[in-house]
């Protein structure tokens, strides 16, 4: 955990082109890899909320964070026309690479959640739960409002009222210092002609043909009352999504982490925390595994020990066989009498049946020389 005030140790990892990609780990436990939207990992630790999200989180989770190519302290020589999925999975493959994770939950954030859905549906092994937050599949369903509009307009147009408009959407005009911190954090995350690029890139991505792939199970959150994003909007991708829950804590904030922390932590880290050290312990190299049939891994354990039981083969003397031979027509009585000739058989143990007397146990004992205490029904016939 980093000391108050400062910023944890920024590494870099190098993607397949070439690029640095700035990242942070911090904490222990099950991994958590928080996808950016527009990064900046310096300035967003000065920002009190997020700090105090990121703290929290790290408390039960090896929390990693970095910087898309463009942004904060990442490469910010790029390619405008390369700022895409494909761009974005290459630098979640190279952050994934360098911090050694094999296994981790992924927590996507406004632009990033279209990456994060395709490398779900390309890595159902590794991917062991999502949250997302203020995306969908299509990102131009996200920003067609025309709130949304209007803010991006002022991209070009104005920079710095961009900055401040958008931190102000997040916090409200009566943030004070809070406010201002996330308006830097936002006016030195990139160049006005990156974040175009970006949003230019973001309104023609679609990855919804890849939503039946994702079999991971995902949680997407949408605040009660947030109208800055159409909440028909998150609950389609939850209905599309095989594994999809839609979840509405209240507020109204366009923002995780800020109204409600503790809550907010609880949805991310106690139930990723939860099954991602499940999955890591199963998996963790040189620990020896169990034999697990196939499509057994990932059942409810109640549902797998109730099919290993009926499954298991069973004794001669099981009641079942039992059952089934006291149901078992006798080959003579096939079709005769009411029923279709079911008669009551006697017990099958070998020398003890004789089909002349197949109407009562106290027959079949008579024949065998078996001699028994007389009961209430012995002594009626």
């Amino acid at each position: 955990m980093p000391e108050p005030g400062s910023v944890p140790m920024i590494r870099y990892a190098t993607t397949t082109d070439g690029v640095s990609v700035a990242w942070q780990s911090v904490g222990s436990g099950p991994a958590l890899v928080w996808m950016p939207s527009l990064g900046n990992l310096v300035a967003q630790w000065r920002i009190p909320f997020l700090r105090r999200a990121y703290e929290a989180l790290a408390g039960s989770l090896q929390l990693v964070l970095y910087d898309g190519r463009g942004t904060g302290s990442s490469s910010r020589q790029v390619d405008p026309d390369d700022l895409g999925v494909d761009a974005q999975l290459r630098d979640l493959d190279a952050v994934l690479a360098a911090a050694g994770l094999e296994h981790y939950a992924v927590l996507g954030y406004y632009h990033s959640v279209p990456a994060a859905l395709a490398h779900a549906a390309a890595h159902p092994d590794r991917v062991t739960r999502m949250v997302l937050f203020g995306g969908s599949a299509r990102t131009r369903d996200v920003m067609s409002p025309s709130q949304t509009q209007a803010l991006l307009s002022l991209v070009e147009q104005d920079w710095d009222l961009f900055a401040e408009s958008a931190a102000h959407a997040w916090l409200g005009w009566q943030a004070g210092e809070a406010g201002r911190l996330l308006a830097e954090s936002f006016r030195t995350a990139a160049s006005p002609t990156v974040v175009t690029a970006m949003f230019r890139e973001a309104a023609q991505t679609d990855v919804h043909e890849l939503l039946p792939s994702v079999r991971t199970p995902t949680l997407v959150v949408h605040r009660q009352s947030d109208r800055q994003m159409p909440p028909e909007v998150s609950a389609a991708l939850a209905t599309a999504l095989p594994a999809g829950r839609l979840v509405q804590p209240p507020g109204d904030r366009p923002a995780l982490f800020l109204e409600d922390l503790p809550s907010d932590v609880e949805l991310v880290a106690v139930r990723h925390g939860r099954d991602g050290a499940r999955a890591n312990r199963r998996r963790r190299p040189g620990r020896p595994q169990r034999p697990d049939p196939e499509g057994a891994r990932g059942a409810p354990p109640a549902r797998r020990r109730r099919e290993q039981r009926r499954d298991r083969p069973r004794p001669p003397h099981h009641r079942a066989h039992r059952r089934a031979a006291r149901r078992e027509p006798l080959p003579q009585d096939r079709g005769a009498g009411p029923g279709g000739g079911h008669r009551i058989r006697p017990p099958s143990r070998s020398g003890l049946t004789d089909t002349r007397f197949a109407g009562t146990r106290q027959s079949a004992c008579r024949v065998a020389g078996i001699r028994r205490r007389p009961g209430p029904r012995m002594l009626g016939g």
